[in-house]
């Protein structure tokens, strides 16, 4: 058995609230492990295309807004 497999398993037989309260912790984890992945892709310069695209549309009112 994987890790994952034994992760899997344990977390299908979790209690209802210690399953909230995992799905909760691994959210934030999720969200922290994005925060951190954006920060380094920021730093090293892998998002300033994008943004010198986006401000170009923006500046040429080209830019298309959607909901």
């Amino acid at each position: 058995m994987t890790s994952i497999q034994a992760i899997e398993q344990a977390v299908q037989q979790l209690p209802a609230q210690e399953l909230a309260e995992f799905s909760r912790w691994f959210s934030e984890f999720m969200e922290a492990a994005w925060d951190a992945q954006i920060e380094a892709d920021t730093g090293a310069g892998k998002l300033d295309a994008l943004a010198a695209e986006a401000l170009a549309e923006y500046h040429n009112s080209t830019a298309r807004h959607e909901l």
